[in-house]
């Protein structure tokens, strides 16, 4: 059941109008790693998990309060646009290139489409998309990817806090950036969790049987790159994060084996092939012909 309470966790009321800057807040309300997303994400996960308690419970919750952040997203681009030209210029105006780069740097669709309104696309235009949804059912993955959401949001929020001076807007995102940082370090925390719980492990998906993996490789830093540096890092030496192995370094990589010879689909595919154009023509009509599908 889902019950809505007009009220905002946190106040979303700018100084001025400023249809342009709403363009750019749209990033952070529609784009990959919008408040819709999270919002949709954590739902999803929540919806699909097949296991009750402490770890649902919390996904149910933040996803709620995403929610929540949407709305106050949505409620401060609105006022952002209320009072944002109907888009008559003068012909002047129209025809100098450089303020019409300049006008040009509102969302005409704010307008247009939906009359001085949020919309659920990105700074750009663009819809948002259900491909941005991860929800594997399995937790440490999800838990990791939802941490990696937030930090490229709140990367997001912290670019648009300098692109503006607008107090109002500064107060809405100084308090995102603080429920970013929380839900950054509660991801984080949850995922330790599980492996300390012993519900996941590393590699994900720990129940695999890792038998079944060709072994020798799996901890080998393999160098495709002519810089050498990579050999630091801690990813080449020393014991593996999930405590089964230690990682070696191969300066490059060993030689390749031979590519397969090229594949030659069904000839009603219609691709070009090695065979005359008129062999794989006769050759279609006969597998019509036999009703080979």
């Amino acid at each position: 059941m889902f019950f809505h309470r007009q009220e905002l966790q946190h106040k979303a009321t700018p100084d001025k109008p400023d249809a342009i800057y709403a363009r750019k807040l749209q990033e952070v309300l529609g784009g990959q790693y919008g408040e819709i997303t999270v919002a949709l994400q954590y739902q999803f996960q929540a919806w699909n998990m097949h296991i009750p308690g402490k770890y649902r419970d919390l996904v149910f919750g933040i996803g709620a309060e995403e929610m929540g952040h949407v709305e106050m997203l949505a409620v401060m681009i609105a006022q952002l646009l209320e009072k944002s030209p109907l888009g008559i210029t003068e012909d002047a105006v129209q025809s100098d290139p450089t303020v019409a780069a300049v006008i040009g740097g509102t969302d005409i669709q704010h307008g247009i489409v939906a009359g001085a309104g949020a919309r659920p696309v990105d700074s750009m235009g663009n819809p948002w998309s259900g491909s941005y949804i991860t929800g594997s059912g399995n937790l440490l993955a999800d838990f990791q990817a939802n941490a990696n959401a937030e930090m490229q949001g709140r990367v997001q929020v912290a670019r648009l806090h300098h692109m503006t001076d607008d107090h109002g807007v500064r107060d809405l995102l100084s308090f995102l950036l603080a429920r970013d940082t929380m839900h950054q370090n509660q991801w984080l925390a949850a995922a330790a969790e599980l492996q300390a719980e012993g519900v996941e492990a590393l590699p994900v998906p720990s129940n695999f049987p890792i038998d079944k993996e060709e072994r020798d490789v799996s901890y080998q830093y393999i160098n495709f790159s002519d810089g050498a540096q990579a050999a630091e890092g801690s990813w080449a030496s020393g014991p593996t994060p999930d405590g089964k192995g230690e990682f070696t370094y191969l300066p490059e990589p060993e030689a390749g084996v031979p590519m397969p010879p090229p594949t030659h689909p069904d000839s009603r595919f219609y691709g070009t092939t090695e065979l005359p154009n008129t062999v794989e023509k006769l050759a279609g009509r006969a597998q019509d012909a036999l009703n080979m599908e």
